[in-house]
């Protein structure tokens, strides 16, 4: 028999967490499903290799025009917390430009009926940004003050990032393999923890979603299988996908939607915000593996006009990920060169480089249910591209750097595989986030995205979340009655 809850979330990252822990405050009885597990601060520890293995999905990759441009490597957490456990918790609002490439894109609009702006998310940024006590980030270390110079000669001055961080951070590095200390606010630990410890929200992890129950034109439940291997059904007046911007998608190809303008868009317009970590060699140990990356920024280049590109610093791969992906205009180092660079490892400073594209890639699945992502840039896209590894390089010789190396295209900002928007003819979801499709369907995470931020997005997918999770409890159409 099957089980019934007001609201099913599939998903626990940045938009599943902030929905699922904010209704069952509000009162709903909620299920929230992760296909990963539940690891807390008790299981992080700087491991490299096993906190891929436990945290991370395996290493995904886009293929460039078929492969004949390269890759863009695909990074996602896979855990309770999604990849706010593995992030470096930077905290950016859109930007006016992001909103208007928004509303081009899929005519979206706000409850005034104008564009989709600052007065429909700033309410819910506020809300969001308590909540994980944002704060600003000044405790520069020895790698941040080696650049900063060259930045400010360079004419893009670094700035102070807020972060949601507290106090017991100890610029340890490790964020990418979970907070040992629970200072990184991830969804796990603001959101979903509280409701979980006070039994207000159930959580089950390594449970697999297979698809969204569909019945006359409305969703009323989802079938998944849990860690024991059994299939199941939960039934729900509200059933939101929130699997990431990669894998819901996938979920709703999964579930028979009918066919329509809308539904054939599921998978369409996937944003990369395409990053690489560019290195600068100097003579002194720097430690850049002993920091809080990321605690500063440069914002000169962020609109397409000025460049396209925002610029983290300072921050650095541990060492098998810096190793497996270290190149120069040859091509992957190899051999002699990549000892030699790996021996000099204190020595080296990164910056991470984050470019504006267009989403103008894909997600697909085979007939036999296999996906597959692909990547194509625009010769404005790839001009913003080259044109911010240029200027990240000028940046690390300008700072006294020997050796310039850097890594290949990668991201942990994918976006936009299932717009929201005004248009069905040009969005998956409608302005309150449901599925133009299938009523009690809605989508709750970096899929709705209807354009690629100019910023790390992780923020503005929690306000979107608190958005939705105060439509739904609002129940306009009386769907948890």
């Amino acid at each position: 028999m099957s089980e019934r809850f007001d609201v099913v979330v599939v998903g626990s990252g940045a938009g599943g967490g902030v929905v699922a822990g904010d209704l069952a405050d509000r009162g709903r009885s909620v299920l929230m499903l992760e296909l990963g597990p539940h690891r807390t601060a008790a299981d992080f520890t700087r491991w490299e290799a096993k906190a891929a293995h436990d945290l991370w999905w395996p290493i995904r990759f886009a293929l460039i025009d078929g492969g004949a441009g390269g890759a863009v490597a695909l990074i996602a957490g896979r855990c309770v917390g999604g990849s706010t456990t593995i992030n470096t918790k930077v905290a950016l609002r859109a930007d006016e430009k992001d909103y208007a490439k928004w509303h081009e894109a899929s005519g979206l609009v706000g409850a005034s009926g104008s564009p989709f702006g600052p007065d429909d998310l700033d309410p819910h940024y506020e809300r969001v940004e308590r909540r994980l006590g944002v704060r600003e980030r000044t405790d520069w270390r020895k790698s941040v003050r080696t650049v900063e110079p060259a930045f400010r000669a360079l004419g893009a001055p670094l700035e102070a990032v807020h972060s949601y961080t507290d106090a017991n951070c100890m610029s340890c590095g490790s964020c990418l393999q979970g907070c040992p200390t629970n200072a990184g606010k991830s969804t796990m630990n603001t959101y979903i923890h509280d409701a979980w410890a006070a039994g207000r929200l159930e959580v089950r992890a390594n449970a697999y979603v297979d698809n969204v129950v569909v019945e006359d034109g409305e969703a009323t439940g989802v079938e998944y299988v849990d860690e024991e291997g059994t299939r199941r059904r939960v039934d729900a007046g509200v059933v939101v996908a929130a699997a990431g911007t990669l894998n819901t998608p996938q979920l709703l190809l999964r579930s028979a939607l009918p066919d329509s303008p809308s539904s054939r868009l599921v998978g369409r317009n996937l944003g990369f915000h395409p990053a690489r970590l560019v290195y600068g060699l100097f003579d002194e140990p720097q430690d850049n593996h002993m920091v809080y990356p990321i605690t500063a920024h440069a914002m000169g280049h962020q609109h397409d006009e000025n460049g396209g590109f925002v610029i983290e610093a300072t921050t650095i791969q541990d060492p098998i990920g810096f190793a497996t992906t270290l190149e120069d205009q040859n091509g992957p180092i190899y051999g002699d060169a990549l000892v030699e660079a790996l021996r000099a490892f204190r020595r080296w400073v990164g910056l991470l480089v984050m470019v504006n594209d267009d989403n103008n890639g894909s997600v697909q699945l085979d007939a036999s249910g296999v996906e597959s992502y692909s990547a194509a840039f625009t010769p404005p896209e790839q001009e913003r591209i080259d044109g911010a590894l240029d200027f990240t390089r000028d940046v690390l010789r300008e700072a006294g750097a020997s050796t310039v190396r850097w890594t290949g295209l990668l991201t942990t900002h994918v976006q936009g595989t299932c717009r929201m928007g005004s248009d069905p003819g040009r969005s998956v979801v409608d302005a309150d986030a449901q599925s133009w499709d299938v009523k009690r369907l809605y989508v709750g995470d970096g899929s709705v995205v209807p354009r690629t931020l100019s910023v790390n997005p992780s923020l503005t997918i929690m306000a979107l979340a608190d958005r939705l999770a105060a439509h739904i409890d609002a129940d306009p159409h009386a769907y948890l009655s």
